[in-house]
């Protein structure tokens, strides 16, 4: 269940647009200079599939897109749940840093490989919060405000695409605003 919910960034509790419609998804973001589109696996894949597995799956797809966009590096990205302890904290640690407002010097790249994820898209006076389930492949222009969310319980694993060898230029954004707007979880309990 792909979910787009578009809020006013000055007020989150004006709703603006829900919609799980992937075509009405698509449009919304193309409006903000974002790429969606749904891919399908040439084959079905185990849930623990390893890297090479799943690479292989979508070599076509991957192929294409570094093709159009001369990405020369194309890596698997994972979170799951932490267990107790110091790893649980590290945890919470690093899903409080990716919920502030930050800038790649890149577009960013993702497709959605399983689990599930929230990218949200601070743009044009708004904030486009898009739950993003296996299938979806997201293109957010450089410099694009946005934050990502994968729960307090995190199952997400994703294609990351680059341009560069080495790690996109990264930049955090003053102030809270991710801290006023809704959780994946909470999103996810709304009707």
């Amino acid at each position: 269940m792909t979910l787009l919910q578009v809020m006013a960034a000055r007020d989150p509790g004006e709703v603006q647009l829900r919609s799980e419609d992937p075509e009405v998804v698509r449009v919304q973001l193309l409006r903000i200079g974002v790429r969606f589109s749904r891919w399908r696996a040439a084959r079905r894949i185990p849930v623990d599939a390893d890297d090479a597995t799943i690479l292989s799956a979508y070599r076509s797809h991957i192929g294409h897109v570094s093709a159009e966009n001369g990405y020369r590096t194309v890596d698997i990205r994972r979170l799951t749940p932490a267990p107790a302890g110091p790893e649980l904290r590290r945890a919470a640690a690093n899903r409080e840093k990716f919920r502030r407002q930050h800038l790649h010097e890149e577009d960013m790249v993702r497709f959605l490989v399983a689990g599930i994820g929230c990218h949200y898209l601070h743009a044009a006076g708004r904030v486009h919060a898009l739950v993003c389930t296996p299938g979806d492949l997201l293109s957010v222009p450089s410099r694009t405000g946005h934050w990502f969310d994968a729960g307090a319980a995190p199952r997400y694993t994703s294609i990351r695409f680059l341009r560069a060898r080495d790690r996109p230029g990264l930049r955090f954004q003053p102030g809270d605003i991710a801290a006023r707007f809704p959780t994946l979880d909470d999103l996810l309990e709304l009707p």
